[in-house]
C-alpha cells in the first residue's frame, strides 16, 4: 500500500531582505563612527596632540636658551681672527661646537656696515686680517641651522625624524627673528654702525656669514 506525504516546503529568505538588512546595518555603524569622530584642522593645537612636536613652541622655549649660551661663551673676532689664522682646527676645538662640515663659534663685534645684498650685510670690523670678509644675514630670510647647533645640546635623536629636526632650526630662526630684528629697519643698515653677537659655522677661515643672537644699531 502505498502512502503520500504531504511534505510543506521550507520557507527559503528572501534575498532582497538580507540586502536590505545588511544596508541597515552599515548605515547604522557608520553613523555610530561618524558621531564617535573629531575633525581636526591640520596645524591646530588639537593637531599637535598633548605631546606632540610643535616647532612654534619649540623654538620659542630654546632661542632664550641658545642666546644665553652664546653669549656666555662668545669671542671677541679680532681674538678669534688670530687664532684661526693661528691654527684653525685647535681654534675650532676650543672655541666651537662641533657641527657637520665646521664647527659652530660664537663671536662677538662691531662695525661699520657695508653694501647688503637680500638681507646679508658685510661689516667693516676694525682688528681682523683685510682678507677677512665677516657679513651678517638680518632677514627677511633667515637661513641655516647655526643657532640650533651653536650649543651642542639640541641633537637629531630627540626628533621622530629629519623634517622636525630641520623645522627646529627654522623655529629658532624665526623666533631670534621676532625677538632681535622685528624692532630694526633691516633694509637700510647700510653706513651705520652696529654691534653683534652671534654664531658662525666655520669652513671658509676668510669668509664669515654670522647668524645674531643680538644686533644694536649705534
Amino acid at each position: 500500500m502505498n502512502a503520500s506525504v504531504n511534505a510543506e516546503p521550507i520557507p527559503r529568505p528572501r534575498k532582497g531582505r538580507g540586502i536590505v538588512t545588511a544596508i541597515g546595518i552599515a548605515l547604522v555603524l557608520l553613523a555610530a563612527m561618524a558621531l564617535d569622530t573629531k575633525v581636526v584642522k591640520i596645524g591646530s593645537e588639537a593637531d599637535l596632540g598633548n605631546d606632540g612636536f610643535s616647532a612654534e613652541r619649540f623654538g620659542a622655549e630654546q632661542f632664550p636658551i641658545v642666546r644665553a649660551n652664546v653669549e656666555e661663551r662668545t669671542v671677541e673676532a679680532s681674538k678669534l681672527a688670530a687664532a684661526i689664522a693661528e691654527d684653525q682646527t685647535a681654534a675650532g676645538e676650543r672655541y666651537g661646537v662641533p657641527s657637520g662640515i665646521g664647527p659652530v663659534i660664537p663671536l662677538s663685534f662691531s662695525g661699520v656696515v657695508g653694501e647688503g645684498k637680500a638681507g646679508i650685510y658685510t661689516v667693516d670690523v676694525e682688528g681682523v686680517p683685510e682678507d677677512l670678509t665677516i657679513r651678517v644675514q638680518t632677514g627677511p630670510a633667515i637661513n641655516g641651522t647655526d643657532l640650533r647647533d651653536a650649543t651642542g645640546d639640541i641633537q637629531f635623536g630627540q626628533f621622530t625624524n629629519q623634517i622636525e629636526y630641520q623645522n627646529a632650526a627654522a623655529a629658532i630662526n624665526a623666533e631670534m627673528k621676532q625677538q632681535v630684528l622685528a624692532d630694526i629697519d633691516t633694509s637700510d643698515l647700510t653706513g651705520k654702525t652696529i654691534a653683534v653677537t652671534g654664531v658662525f659655522q666655520l669652513i671658509n677661515p676668510h669668509n664669515w656669514l654670522v647668524t645674531p643672537v643680538r644686533l644694536d644699531v649705534q
